[in-house]
């Protein structure tokens, strides 16, 4: 095995990878890596959710403490919640558990390299590779790196290039954040992905009650599990909607707050309000900033502003 500790090359042929923690992200892109021949020669795992994902996504994959897979390591992975990143590098540097020369890269969306400063001190190589995607811990996690982009944060153009081999051999596609611009990059993906699953979560907890005993026969009865009728009747519809803003931009805005129709969007919350006035909330806050986008008449603002 190449080891990076003793050669220049900035993108080494094979890698012994340690990976910490074993669950979602880091499970996913040890996977991925063992599948282009990096070898995942340890995990740490403490509860037994982790434990079970490290057996049955790196089958072969010792499951050791933290500072034994981080002493095994040239490539070592940080997968932790970006709360935990902090305290744990602090750990590995007082203990001295990482090799000078290791490579360790963080998968954190919100930090660059200055949270690794007290391992890149003992003269680590620093990475912050975060992979722009959502992880449910199912098997499709590890098809969709493939496909995903991931912000490359590093200290030099050695450390881009290392980074930049390592996404494109899985299948990704690498690019540069700058480190003082890693929490604007979170924030505009959280709020592109998480708040897309609060808004769809509504509009499908306001369609089940529009669509509850109107059922066909034959036809499944609206009920509370996902994937139901109500999914399938929206699926196609954001879909679309999504693809047409990620194409066409503030163009792809339809629908009556876009067109001005004061009257549909009153009705839309009066009848949501009966519904939840937590989803109603959410309606007036989304469709004032889309009237907003919009350039909406001071008639439509003024209905849509808090009434508190």
């Amino acid at each position: 095995m190449t080891s990076t500790r003793f050669t220049d090359d900035p993108a080494p042929a094979r890698l012994a990878v340690g990976v910490v923690s074993a669950g979602r992200v880091g499970t996913a892109i040890g996977a991925a890596l063992e599948r282009v021949g990096h070898v995942v020669v340890g995990c740490s795992a403490v509860s037994e959710a982790s434990r079970h994902r490290a057996r049955t996504r790196l089958p072969e994959t010792e499951i050791l403490p933290v500072e034994d897979v981080a002493a095994r390591s040239e490539l070592l992975v940080l997968a932790v919640p970006d709360s935990e990143l902090a305290s744990l590098i602090a750990g590995l540097a007082s203990t001295c558990a990482v090799a000078s020369r290791t490579i360790v890269a963080h998968t954190s969306g919100a930090s660059g390299i200055g949270i690794l400063d007290p391992l890149t001190e003992q003269g680590i190589v620093p990475l912050a590779i975060h992979p722009a995607m959502t992880f449910t811990g199912h098997d499709e996690d590890i098809a969709r790196l493939g496909s995903a982009c991931f912000g490359v944060t590093a200290a030099d153009d050695i450390g881009y290039a290392i980074a930049q081999s390592l996404v494109l051999e899985i299948g990704g596609e690498p690019f540069r954040v700058s480190e003082e611009m890693r929490p604007l990059y979170h924030a505009a993906l959280a709020h592109g992905s998480n708040h897309l699953v609060a808004l769809v979560v509504d509009a499908v907890a306001a369609l089940r009650v529009g669509l509850e005993g109107e059922e066909l026969l034959g036809q499944e009865l609206i009920g509370d599990e996902p994937n139901g009728l109500a999914e399938r009747v929206l699926q196609p519809l954001l879909s679309a909607a999504l693809d047409n803003a990620l194409r066409r931009g503030p163009a792809a805005l339809t629908g009556p707050v876009a067109r001005g129709d004061s009257e549909a969007v009153a009705t839309h919350l009066r009848v949501l309000e009966e519904v939840d006035p937590q989803i109603a909330a959410g309606y007036r806050a989304l469709s004032l900033r889309t009237a907003q986008r919009a350039g909406a008449k001071s008639e439509l603002l003024d209905i849509l502003k808090d009434p508190r």
